[in-house]
């Protein structure tokens, strides 16, 4: 959610604070703000909406300093408004940055009003300013009064970085939850929610780890663990560079990421192919032993990565001929699972931060899973860490917030999962070397697919004035008009529903009228006939068809139907990959012809970091 910066430096720490937080923006934009050391005081300047606002108010007004703190919100306690939005201040010698939820921050509020702290705002933010600043009345060290102040607050607070006019040189950050990333300078240190904020200024990092306290000078970085003790963690290099969180060409980076994808396929596939088929090493180290073991899967996710899920259970039921189970991570923590013996826990994430894939993570790990595997595409990521096994889908940093590469990447990367398992259960050499055959050749098939934008800008026409939209798909498209229809739903503000095609007599058909399209993928497989059955339903109805549909197979096309062909037959495991792109070409037009902001959607965040 949420994303933070700090600096402190020799310079002018203004100009990186804002840099950062159009970098950040991503993670929220419901209002921004910054803070300052200018002259042993603490200046603060905040405004309701996106950076350019708060950029636009920092024109008039000198505001600079060597030390300071940003923050742009995603909305949870307290409206978006400029008194909610943070920095908060306390007595105007604490200033605070947060991201997460304090879920005691009621009882902790109560506690500070009796003693005597005015609060200004309704978030629950404010009450870790007030508390780190009681705390300072009895230590007058920073350090202290933030290490009484987090054994103090419950929830999944995730981040937080402070100053304060009582040390001056110094910022403090903490980690509980949600990442929190120290750059390293040349007499200057910065931290921030991720890499992509530094990137202009550094690429040497730390990474904190959890209940870790860090204390950044101009000079040095000292960091503590949550027992207090002073600890080393390990500086990294990072590959990305400033110019990879560009547009380039482009007017939006979904659009962007859209046409990524052939090269974001294959670096996913990129030398993880030997010899016609997949070694086991691309898992982890000991993955041959424990991929050898399994006799069922547990698959949790959220949001698009669940659709991906969804798509792998029928590839590893079919294919591997393993029993699949497939949760919403938020469900799958409030059950009590059952676990058959060998059964492996694969969690999916783009970011591997998002809170309630970790905590379903987390319980897994007390749950007698064979072993837990990861498919992330951030490496240094909580989830990658703390799973047995790991997959990096490599698909480069995703900024838009409706996912686009990142779920063509997962869906890939189970193919993989789904191959290796196959070959654990008995899947022939021929059989193996046909499937990684069919899965190399996707990203040049999924090249082909984006010839069809220019017919979909043009379909796209058809969507903008509706108000509703159907989208139906049966076996493994299923899920893929399910990720459709949250496309449309996530950047175009369309309201959109998806349906196994199957079950449109069982309540949908009774939405079906000439005001509500209803979208279709049609590949060439064993449902084909099935699906034409059922789009002869809506015809009957006077329902508008938009039917994606293999070269291969006849539709009676007339004023009802709108068919549009793919570029090349597709084999049944290449379906759910090339069915997606043309569905995300439809929302994203769809969504320009409405005029709405399509990389930063109301409500909406890249990274779910709070429950």
């Amino acid at each position: 959610m949420c994303g933070i910066v700090g600096a402190v430096a020799s310079r002018d720490v203004t100009p990186v604070l804002l840099e950062g937080l159009q970098r950040l923006e991503y993670r929220g934009y419901d209002s921004a703000g910054l803070a300052v050391v200018h002259e042993k005081k603490i200046e603060r300047v905040r405004r309701l909406g996106k950076v350019k606002g708060l950029q636009g108010a920092l024109k008039d007004r000198d505001v600079s300093g060597h030390i300071g703190i940003a923050h742009t919100r995603w909305a949870t306690h307290g409206t978006p408004s400029e008194g909610n939005a943070h920095p908060h201040l306390s007595g105007g010698e604490v200033a605070v940055v947060h991201n997460g939820i304090i879920e005691n921050h009621a009882k902790l509020r109560s506690e500070l009003q009796a003693a005597g702290f005015e609060f200004n705002s309704e978030t629950d933010t404010e009450v870790v300013a007030h508390r780190i600043h009681h705390h300072l009345k009895d230590t007058d060290d920073m350090y202290l009064a933030i290490s009484k102040t987090v054994k103090e607050l419950k929830g999944g607070y995730a981040s937080l970085v402070a100053l304060s006019t009582h040390d001056p040189e110094a910022l403090f950050t903490v980690r509980t939850g949600t990442p929190v990333v120290v750059g390293l300078g040349s007499g200057e240190n910065f931290v921030a929610s991720d890499v992509a904020a530094l990137l202009p200024v550094t690429q040497r990092f730390q990474f904190l780890e959890e209940g870790d306290i860090a204390v950044l000078r101009k000079d040095s970085v000292t960091i503590f663990d949550a027992a207090g003790h002073e600890v080393e963690r390990p500086v990294r290099e990072s590959e990305l560079t400033a110019d990879t969180a560009k547009r380039g060409r482009f007017n939006h980076y979904m659009e962007k990421e859209i046409h990524e994808q052939p090269a974001a396929l294959m670096q996913t596939l990129d030398q993880r192919i030997s010899d016609g088929g997949i070694p086991d090493s691309v898992f982890g180290a000991n993955a041959e032993e424990v991929l050898g073991k399994v006799k069922g899967m547990h698959i949790v996710a959220c949001g698009t990565s669940y659709h991906a899920g969804l798509v792998a259970r029928y590839q590893f039921e079919e294919i591997a001929r393993l029993p699949c189970s497939v949760d919403i991570a938020s469900e799958y923590r409030y059950r009590s699972p059952v676990v058959p013996e060998n059964t492996l826990f694969v969690a999916i994430s783009q970011s591997g931060e998002t809170a309630d894939t970790l905590a379903a993570l987390r319980a897994a790990n007390e749950l007698g899973y064979v072993a837990t595997l990861a498919i992330c595409n951030v490496s240094e990521s909580s989830l990658t860490r703390e799973s047995d096994l790991v997959l990096m889908t490599r698909a480069g940093q995703e900024i838009g917030v409706a996912s686009t590469k990142a779920f063509t990447t997962q869906l890939a990367a189970l193919l993989m999962l789904t191959i290796v398992i196959a070959r654990h259960r008995g899947l022939s050499s021929s059989a193996e070397r046909e499937l990684v055959t069919h899965l190399a050749e996707i990203p040049g098939m999924v090249e082909q697919s984006l010839v069809l934008n220019n017919a979909i800008a043009d379909l796209a026409r058809e969507f903008a004035d509706k108000h509703h939209a159907l989208f139906l798909g049966r076996g493994a498209l299923n899920p893929i008009a399910m990720e459709g229809a949250l496309k449309l739903k996530e950047i175009s503000y369309i309201h959109a529903e998806a349906y196994a095609a199957g079950e449109l007599k069982h309540g949908p058909l009774a939405l079906v009228d000439e005001d509500m399209p209803v979208v279709a993928v049609a590949p060439n497989n064993e449902l084909l006939e099935k699906l034409k059955s059922n789009l002869e339903e809506v015809r009957a109805r006077g329902g508008q068809l938009y039917v994606f549909a293999d070269p291969e197979v006849h539709l009676g096309e007339d004023e009802s139907v709108r068919i549009l062909r793919m570029p090349a037959h597709v084999q049944p495991i290449q379906e759910p990959l090339l069915y997606t792109v043309p569905l995300q070409l439809l929302a994203y037009h769809a969504a320009v012809l409405k005029g709405t902001d399509i990389d930063q959607p109301r409500n909406l965040a890249k990274s779910v970091t709070v429950e």
